[in-house]
């Protein structure tokens, strides 16, 4: 057994989990920024220099907040709903290349923690689960509201993953790979995918948008009709797993777009650089988190322009107009394929 190289996936591990947990905490912040901007207000600004702070004061605030669990509830569910929705969250960043690969003292330390041959599998089937941990938490609460949020939350992100999986054939049409890192870096040289595949990339914002519950997808949760949605009876950390768990699929959900469609950690130019493999290591990796930031700003600032849809027009455009334009948009990759390239 190689011990350096699980040593090596530990340190990764736990080094993308505190980075998630980080970017999360503080894309609370940043969207309250965003808002008060968009809104011209003020925003957070009490809790250190220019509130700055104020991610770790909300989370101090959710553990020591009291927690309730309701008589009627299923108790065992109530509890492990949460905590599917939080695990899932994390393992979807399991296969993203974050970077090139540094050298230390003679050792590659790779910066993806499994390089799969069907990682883009392995992400579906993942995000898959994730709904289980909304439906069991909605159904647990013995809430109505609650059922209604858990309920529309699952039937979305089934309708929504049909035309995403379908963006996602185009793609692998197109590259001939279901692995993550082959598909970066058939896109090292400024051929990014985006510019092959725009429509697919349309198509696979739109569904990320609605997987991901944001704005103008945010049903399961819409405050005016369901209260709180499926966590409605959740309090203390309980809730901030739920709240924590849909900024990581933000996050990770910029992630695989700047991947899939973007170059990930590549950008034009950056391999003609005269560089050392630790400080190319470095730049692509500032390279792909400035792309994955430059996505949650977008989530942010198309939540605080765009007004929620109706339950019947989200279902409509996922049904009747996303789903036939997945499937010309295959049929045309699948037609350029085979008789142009």
């Amino acid at each position: 057994m190689d011990y350096t190289l699980l040593l090596d996936k530990a340190i990764l591990v736990v080094i993308i989990f505190v980075v998630s947990l980080g970017i999360a905490a503080y894309a609370t912040y940043g969207e309250r920024k965003v808002a008060a901007f968009l809104q011209d207000r003020i925003g957070p600004d009490r809790a250190g220099p220019f509130g700055l702070l104020q991610p770790i004061a909300d989370g101090v605030k959710m553990f020591l907040k009291e927690e309730i669990i309701p008589n009627a509830s299923d108790k065992f569910l109530f509890i492990i709903g949460p905590c599917i929705f939080m695990m899932t969250s994390l393992m979807t960043s399991a296969v993203i290349p974050w970077g090139k690969s540094f050298n230390i003292g003679g050792h590659e330390f790779n910066l993806q923690v499994a390089d799969l041959n069907v990682g883009i599998l392995y992400i579906f089937a993942v995000v898959s689960i994730g709904g289980y941990g909304i439906m069991i938490g909605g159904w647990a609460s013995n809430n109505k509201f609650a059922l209604l949020g858990a309920l529309r939350a699952s039937s979305q992100m089934i309708s929504y993953e049909l035309s995403m999986g379908m963006s996602i054939i185009a793609l692998l049409l197109f590259n001939n790979s279901l692995n993550l890192r082959d598909i970066v870096d058939a896109q090292q040289h400024g051929q990014w995918n985006v510019f092959y595949q725009p429509l697919g990339f349309l198509i696979f914002l739109i569904c990320a948008f609605a997987e991901c519950n944001r704005a103008p997808f945010d049903l399961p949760e819409s405050e005016s009709e369901l209260i709180g949605g499926y966590h409605t009876e959740f309090s203390s950390m309980k809730l901030g797993l739920f709240l924590f768990a849909e900024y990581i699929n933000m996050f990770i959900s910029s992630a695989i777009i700047a991947s899939l469609y973007f170059g990930g950690y590549h950008f034009p130019g950056i391999d003609s650089l005269d560089l050392s493999q630790n400080l190319a290591a470095i730049v692509s990796v500032g390279v792909f988190f400035a792309k994955i930031i430059f996505f949650i700003l977008f989530f942010m600032w198309v939540r605080w322009t765009v007004p929620r849809f109706r339950y019947d027009q989200l279902m409509r455009l996922g049904w009747v107009v996303l789903i036939p334009l997945s499937i010309i948009n295959v049929l045309i990759t699948g037609a350029w394929m085979t008789f142009v390239k």
